[in-house]
């Protein structure tokens, strides 16, 4: 195929499109150029059905390339790319919850998207590229799919929104929110911010949504010049007598009255035991076909489930569990309940419940970043476990998959802006929240759980940050119903996830997630205004079982004293090959870390030893002043004096004509190696010398 390229300014940059010139083989290959940033993106589907039963078999992979950004990575040994990064994780997540919702559910073909990150300008973010690209690549390729779908980030810097920003503009500004969708909704975010209100989030959304809609026609137009014919899907699909009559028996069985119950074990069991009465009716009635047509069971069983639900909350307002539409579940919040521990939150709201552990560390403790994209180091950590027995399942234990490292991604976002300043609170902050139960928005638990740790911890964070999973029913005539805290039930059969985390004074992360082709401004704005007061509700909760940071740490937690020296005195610290920081770690026990500007952290478990340790760095790095007086020892003997060691590596030298108030013919006559006198600075010449007098001080006869 012949090389072909389109172009679009977008941004104050041009976004172009090229296809034909890479990966012939694919049933869809497209490079985007953004910038100097590059992403291939191959989409291929399988001729037949998958193997793989239950659910559409979509696999997409974020494969970051370090030649990308010109870098050589590994260790000595190994040099070829491994695993991938959490970065490039979260970035394969974002192309698939865009592209996800707009596949028919009953498809069974396998279906692959790869994004290779071919260049990155270090500007230009590859993760709106690889969405775009990845829609491209589905949109002219055979495979059956509703896009296109475009994406967008949006900043904000002194309150002007900016399109698409760079990396700089990014960290300058106190917004940072990535949004995908089609030309008419939105059916993805991603965001974190310093606290800002909804209102102008919703201004946010809205300046974003109307350059999808220009980049979205932009390939809705290559679709129409070169895309392929759609193929026809491997569907799980049975005659529709067939599944006519298993809607009957779900029916006649009582599932409508079998999902409404507040006991999330009571639904699972009433819901199994009207499965087991289908599966018997298709064990009579078809034998021959019994694996084949149970999965088409469940997916009637689903699609049946989905419209009772939709139904109840459109027509009643009724909920599964007898909530109101606006109503939280019942929470309950305690602190320090681990005895060892730096801070321990524990959060239970319903039937989810997390445990956050705060675990306090020196700055040589943080996190090392290193990723095509970026080389930095973390000094606060959120990681996310979310054990089987969470929701009474048993699977071996691997550990994090996709899901955890997003939820814990997000968690760790909303937190982010409330932090204390390095300079006031230089520990490394590392949390780990323990998902011990499971029924609807775990991440939010954590969220609300890593509040609570913190403070019980005695980290000075700024505010308290609750989090809340709002949901959404759509009706076919496009009325919808806002859904407080939704739970696991209406989480699987609402049609969208929507969590948002903030202060009392605005959003500091939000993530959104859908099942229909999208939604729109209007629902988003009545959804942020539900949740605003609802995050409110749960802060008071949280104040209520502690209201504001302790003032005192956890006796075991480790104390770091803070010194500021002279950049210029790091080398006297550090000595010649590590020599003289080494003495110092192993004398007292502490630890050491010192930054090119001066500032060095000493942390230790007593303070007694950073205590020992401070005044040995003091010592080294003293600044002498004239007049002031030390106990020197008698290093060198010289014929016109003797030098002396008032501080560790800081010598002097005591004329002859300063050791005593009388003439004295030989420096032997009075002083000898290893004496220890009393000296006064009488002056620091123009070389940095220090001249010592002796005699100032006391008489020497």
């Amino acid at each position: 195929m012949q090389s072909k390229k389109w172009s679009l300014q977008i941004g104050g940059r041009i976004l172009e499109v090229e296809t034909g010139l890479l990966a012939g083989q694919a049933n869809g290959a497209v490079t985007v150029r953004y910038g100097d940033t590059v992403v291939l993106a191959t989409a291929v589907m399988s001729k037949s059905a998958s193997k793989i039963s239950g659910y559409f078999p979509l696999m997409v992979d974020f494969e970051e390339r370090y030649y990308a950004a010109g870098k050589i990575k590994g260790s000595r040994f190994i040099k070829r790319e491994g695993r991938p990064s959490d970065d490039a994780i979260l970035s394969g997540r974002a192309v698939d919850r865009t592209i996800r919702p707009l596949f028919n559910h009953r498809m069974r073909n396998d279906v692959q998207v790869v994004l290779t990150v071919l260049s990155y300008d270090g500007e230009n973010d590859p993760d709106i590229i690889s969405i775009i690209a990845a829609s491209a690549a589905l949109s002219i390729s055979n495979i059956p799919w509703g896009g296109p779908v475009a994406a967008v980030r949006i900043g904000r810097v002194n309150n002007e929104l900016i399109l698409n920003p760079v990396n700089g503009e990014v960290s300058e500004g106190d917004l940072d929110l990535l949004i995908s969708g089609t030309k008419d909704k939105i059916n993805m975010i991603e965001c974190g911010s310093k606290e800002v209100p909804e209102t102008d989030m919703i201004q946010a959304l809205a300046f974003g949504q109307e350059a999808i809609k220009k980049i979205a026609a932009f390939l809705e137009e290559i679709q129409k010049e070169i895309g392929k014919e759609k193929s026809q899907p491997a569907l799980v699909q049975g005659s529709d007598e067939f599944e006519a009559k298993v809607k009957e028996i779900l029916l006649s069985e009582g599932l409508a009255e079998a999902l409404y119950d507040k006991n999330k074990k009571v639904i699972e069991e009433k819901t199994k035991a009207i499965q087991e009465k289908v599966e018997d009716f298709i064990k009579n009635a078809y034998p021959e076909e019994t694996d084949k047509l149970k999965e088409i069971a469940e997916i009637v069983f689903e699609e049946v489930s989905d419209e009772i639900v939709h139904q109840n909350v459109l027509e009643k307002e009724q909920r599964p569990d007898g909530r109101k539409l606006d109503e939280i579940r019942h929470i309950e919040c305690k602190v320090g309940i681990l005895p060892r521990t730096h801070g321990t939150g524990l959060f239970t709201r319903g039937e989810t419940q997390a445990l956050t552990v705060t675990t306090l560390g020196s700055p040589g403790d943080q996190q090392i970043i290193d990723t095509m994209e970026v080389d930095m180091k973390k000094r606060y950590i959120h990681h996310y476990n979310f054990p089987p027995f969470s929701v009474g399942e048993t699977r071996p234990m691997r550990g994090p998959g996709r899901r955890e490292i997003g939820h814990g991604a997000l968690a760790e976002k909303a937190l982010v802006p409330v932090l204390p300043e390095k300079e006031d609170f230089p520990y490394t902050i590392l949390l780990v929240s323990e998902v011990l139960s499971s029924n609807g928005s775990s991440s939010m638990a954590s969220t609300c759980g890593s509040t609570l740790s913190l403070m019980d911890a005695g980290v000075p964070i700024k505010k308290p940050v609750s989090g809340i999973a709002m949901g959404i029913i759509v009706g076919k005539d496009k009325k919808f119903k806002i859904l407080t805290d939704i739970q696991g039930l209406e989480d699987h059969y609402g049609d969208m996830d929507f969590k948002v985390a903030g202060t009392d004074s605005g959003i500091t992360a939000m993530q959104m997630d859908v099942k229909v082709d999208g939604v729109t401004l209007d629902m988003l704005k009545a959804v942020l205004q539900q949740s605003h007061q609802n995050r409110l509700e749960i802060l008071e909760k949280i104040t209520a079982a502690i209201a504001s940071p302790r003032t005192e740490m956890s006796q075991y937690a480790p104390r770091i004293i803070i010194m500021k020296i002279n950049p210029d005195k790091i080398r006297n610290v550090i000595g010649t090959g590590g020599k003289i920081i080494n003495e110092i770690i192993d004398e007292t026990g502490v630890q050491i870390d010192i930054e090119d500007d001066g500032s060095i952290f000493i942390t230790s478990p007593d303070e007694a030893s950073a205590g020992k340790a401070k005044e040995w760095i003091d010592n080294l790095t003293h600044e002498v002043k004239a007049g002031e007086v030390f106990n020197a020892r008698i290093t060198r003997i010289m014929n016109f004096g003797a030098f002396a060691e008032i501080l560790p590596g800081q010598e002097g030298l005591i004329h002859i004509s300063e050791i005593a108030d009388r003439r004295i013919e030989k420096v032997e006559d009075v002083l000898k190696i290893g004496d220890i006198i009393p000296v006064r600075v009488k002056e620091i010449d123009s070389q940095g010398r220090i001249n010592l007098s002796a005699k100032a001080v006391t008489k020497i006869t």
